[in-house]
This record gives structure tokens, C-alpha cells and sequence, in this order.
């Protein structure tokens, strides 16, 4: 049969499409629970309405996005059952444990407190409201950990011992699984690359909303001033966490590369296209050729930065993709191209992440230079005693304007870079490990399930091609309408019946001067 249609193949894509569809919703989620969760407390600490205002909105957005997550994630548990059973029964008492521990501990959380969340907000005391969306926040960072420990023991297998009757993995320590360096470096790049995504998110929204309120004032139309104040400070929260959380992925995408070199140093040979042992090793800002074949012409290259990955020096050999296959060959036996990954898609895919990721927080640095306060016109200027200095205030303004429109752009635009950046990570994460599934124990072409067909999977790929196509419409237009709609600042902020048992009172108080109204609808609901 055709390579191409061979059940591992086709069992490959369909768990790709499945996997990199589903990350688009989880790095949403983890930070906007958190943004969210952060709003609500400026709001709970100062009772500013703009806070509430800004938690609403947020939170509408989390729950959307949030509820998707939960639908799409659900496939992945069955397709280890359906596509990969020898995998399963490989491994399964190992790689199984941390994602009990994730159904059990960390998706209770978050079930439990958004419901809470959800329907407390006129029921329960604002501080312990606000306590809900911060343990479900930390739900959502304790269910990708999990999950990210179960994939970092496939990286880098350890705490289990192989049990020569049964053939299986059996687990010896779930604190070795949890704590290994693997585990850490890759939870700390996979939740920055995430406050990264929620906050290239929020920024463009945000300047959605202020780009089409300058305009609005400038066409002398009427604005909101509370949307307006709700969104700049989001905007600048956004910001602020683009810079940081720019800096975190790449200080922990350094820490990754490192350890990725010391576990499995074709991936970072693969990422570089180094096809032979070089010292010190470039890193090749951009290729022009066929990388695959070994022979691309370097268009642009910097020395020693491949080394410094590796090594944290500039001068140190990085093994070349042809020394280390020969090295796999000798270890685990058969043709030293048995173990080369795509090159093609390692380089590349290697590159885009950094590029896409980096560019959001170039964007945020460029965003807290132009929302700045401008303090630098000189008070003489604005006299109009002089014709020369009135021409530099016009010329300083245009320009001024001209910088702030193209920021908008720009901030709007960078909203699904982090996006992108993440589905070429994973993508150079999984791919580079190949043709291990579980490196240096378990290949893939050995994982698949024997009784599973060709023509079984490549229907339900195509089953699952149309409908998460029919949910990509509805989860695109559900989050456009609320997105572009803005906050609603008509709304008040909830009361709460200070008698939290026996029947409601229609004309008890709250505590803050408010009344409690029993026939009133839930104060979350859409």
C-alpha cells in the first residue's frame, strides 16, 4: 500500500489536525481566566465600574473560548483508545497517571468554580466571587501541566521500569513524571507562550475598539467615554503582559532548546538543517534552497547562536543530523535514515515559532512607546505667537497621528501571531522527535492500533475535517459578535442578598446601599 495512506500515516494526521486544533482554545484559556480573575480583583479592591465592566467582557470571551476547548479536547482522549491502542497498552501506566490526576484534581477546579463563577455573582461575597475565577484559573495552569508532563515523559522517558513479562511501562515514581527538567522547562515555555497568546489577544481587541473611537470622535460622532476607559486599560494590561510574557517565552524557549539538545539532539540538529557536526554552529536566520536534501545556500546566517542554544557559549560542536543518525542506528539498530525527521518541517516550523512569537512582543514594546503619556511639545508652541512653531506643532501632530494610526493596525493585526507561533511549535515539537513516539522506547509505526484500517481513519478524518470546520464558523462568529459588540457599561454591578439561606427578600439590602431583587433574571446569563 501507498506510504501515504499506510494507517500510521493517516493515524498521524488526523491526531496532528486534532491536537493543533485544540491548542488554538487552551493558550486562550489559561490566560484570559487569569486576566479576567486579574480584573475582577482591581474591581473588587478599588470598585471601579470600569473593572467590572472589564471582568464581564473578558469573562464572556473565557467562557467561549473555554467551552470549545472542553468539546474539542474530549476527541483527544478517544483517539488513544481508537488509533493508538498498542501505545496505550505500552504505556498506559504511566502516561495515563498524570492525566487521571488532570481529570481528577484539575479539571474539578474548573468545573466546579466557573459554575460558581457563573452564577454566584449577585449570590456570594464579592471577595469569595473573586476567589471562583482565580481557583479556576489555577485549574486551567494545573491541567496543562499535567498534560504537559504526560507529553515530556514521551520526550524524555523516566520514573518507570519496563516490566519483561507483561512488555509494558509500569510506573515507579509519579514525582519524577511531574518534576523531571523536561516537564519544568516545557510548562514554563507552554504558559508564557500562553499569557503570550492572551495578551496579543486582548491588545487586539482593545485597539479594535479605541481605533474605531478615533475615528468616531474625529468624524464628530458621539463615543462612549466608560467602553473608552475600559479599553484603554486593557489595552495597557495587554501590553504590559505582551513585554513580560515575551520575555518569559524567550528565556524559557533558551532553557528548552538546551535541554532538548542533552535528550535529543537530532531535534535540534533537524531544527538548524545542520546536516553535518559543525564548531561553533550558525543559526540561519533564513534558507534558500532544499533543506531536506542537505544542500540549501544560507541566505542569511549568525555564528555561534546554534552553539550558545546548545551550549550557552558561542563556540562549543553541535552534532550534524548525519552523525547523530548514525549514532541512533548503532544504538537501537536499523539505517541511519530511519531516524532523521523531516527536515523540511523542523526547519521551518522551527522559524516561524520564533518569528510569529517574537513578533507580538516586538508589537507590545512598540504599543507601550506610542500609548505613552507625550510630554515633549514645548508649551511656547501651543501660543501661536509664531508661524514657524505653529508649523512644527501641525507637522509634529501629523506625524503624531500618522505613528498612532499605524499602531492600531498593527496592535489589531497582532492578535493571532502568538496564535500561529504556538501550531508551529507544537508542530516542531512532535515532528522533531520522530520516529519515536516514546523516545528511544516505543516508535511510531509501532503505536497504531492492528485493527484499525486506512479507510476507518481516513473517514473519520474527514468526519472530523467537516465538523470542526462547522465549529470553527461558530466559534469565530460567536467570539466576533461579542468582541466587536465591546462591554456592556449600562450594566450595574450585581447586588447579593446578604441572607445566604431561606427564601430571598425583594426588599433586603445588600450591604452597599443596593436592593436585592428576587424576580430579577441571573445575573450571568446569555
Amino acid at each position: 500500500m501507498d506510504l501515504a495512506l499506510a494507517p500510521e500515516t493517516l493515524a498521524r494526521w488526523q491526531f496532528g489536525l486534532t491536537t493543533v486544533y485544540h491548542f488554538l482554545f487552551v493558550p486562550l484559556t489559561i490566560s484570559l481566566s487569569a486576566i479576567t480573575a486579574g480584573f475582577e480583583t482591581a474591581w473588587v479592591r478599588t470598585r471601579k465600574e470600569k473593572y467590572f465592566h472589564a471582568t464581564k467582557f473578558w469573562g464572556k470571551l473565557f467562557l467561549i473560548n473555554i467551552a470549545m476547548g472542553v468539546v474539542t479536547g474530549i476527541v483527544q482522549e478517544f483517539q488513544f483508545g481508537m488509533n493508538w491502542s498498542d501505545y496505550s497498552r505500552f504505556v498506559g501506566d504511566v502516561f495515563g497517571a498524570p492525566l487521571a490526576m488532570e481529570a481528577l484534581l484539575a479539571f474539578f477546579f474548573e468545573s466546579t468554580f466557573i459554575g460558581l463563577w457563573i452564577f454566584g455573582w449577585d449570590k456570594l461575597p464579592r471577595k469569595a466571587h473573586c476567589a471562583c475565577i482565580w481557583i479556576v484559573s489555577l485549574g486551567t495552569v494545573l491541567s496543562a501541566y499535567f498534560i504537559l508532563a504526560a507529553n515530556s515523559w514521551m520526550q524524555h522517558p523516566n520514573g518507570y521500569t519496563l516490566n519483561h513479562h507483561t512488555g509494558k511501562a509500569q510506573l515507579t515514581s509519579i514525582w519524577t513524571v511531574l518534576t523531571q527538567n523536561t516537564a519544568l522547562v516545557q510548562a514554563a515555555h507552554t504558559l508564557t507562550a500562553s499569557f503570550l497568546t492572551g495578551a496579543a489577544f486582548v491588545v487586539g481587541i482593545a485597539s479594535l475598539h479605541l481605533w474605531r473611537a478615533k475615528r468616531a470622535q474625529r468624524a464628530g460622532r458621539e463615543t462612549d467615554p466608560k467602553k473608552i476607559g475600559v479599553m484603554r486599560s486593557s489595552l495597557r494590561t495587554g501590553l504590559v503582559l505582551a513585554v513580560i510574557f515575551g520575555l518569559g517565552t524567550a528565556v524559557s524557549g533558551d532553557s528548552l532548546g538546551k535541554v532538548m539538545f542533552e535528550q535529543q539532539p537530532m531535534k535540534m540538529a533537524a531544527a538548524e538543517a545542520l546536516w553535518e557536526t559543525q564548531a561553533p554552529a550558525p543559526f540561519s536566520v533564513f534558507a534558500v534552497g532544499n533543506v531536506a536534501k542537505g544542500h540549501n545556500t544560507v541566505e542569511l546566517s549568525v555564528p555561534g547562536v546554534l552553539s550558545f542554544l546548545s551550549h550557552s557559549n558561542f563556540h562549543d560542536a553541535v552534532p550534524g543530523i548525519n552523525d547523530v543518525a548514525k549514532q541512533e542506528a548503532a544504538r537501537f539498530g536499523g539505517s541511519p535514515k530511519d531516524y532523521i525527521p523531516n527536515i523540511f518541517v523542523t526547519f521551518w516550523g522551527f522559524r516561524l515559532m520564533i518569528g510569529f512569537g517574537m513578533s507580538s512582543f516586538v508589537a507590545g514594546l512598540i504599543g507601550l512607546w506610542t500609548t505613552r503619556r507625550k510630554r515633549w511639545l514645548d508649551p511656547r508652541f501651543r501660543t501661536g505667537d509664531h508661524e514657524v512653531p505653529r508649523l512644527m506643532l501641525t507637522r509634529r501632530r501629523e506625524m503624531s497621528d500618522f505613528f498612532t494610526t499605524w499602531s492600531w493596525r498593527i496592535g489589531v493585526f497582532t492578535m493571532g501571531l502568538p496564535l500561529i507561533a504556538n501550531s508551529f511549535g507544537w508542530i516542531f515539537t512532535e515532528m522533531g522527535r520522530q520516529p519515536w513516539v516514546v523516545y528511544g522506547l516505543m516508535k511510531t509505526r509501532n503505536a497504531v492500533s492492528p485493527g484499525v484500517g486506512s479507510a476507518d481513519v481516513l473517514i473519520s478524518i474527514v468526519v472530523f475535517a467537516v465538523l470542526y470546520a462547522v465549529l470553527a464558523i461558530v466559534e469565530v462568529r460567536l467570539m466576533a459578535r461579542y468582541a466587536t459588540a465591546g462591554p456592556n457599561t449600562d450594566e450595574l454591578p450585581p447586588v447579593r442578598d446578604p441572607r445566604l439561606r431561606g427564601p430571598r427578600d425583594p426588599g433586603a439590602t445588600d450591604g452597599d446601599g443596593g436592593t436585592a431583587d428576587a424576580d430579577k433574571p441571573l445575573a450571568f446569563a446569555y
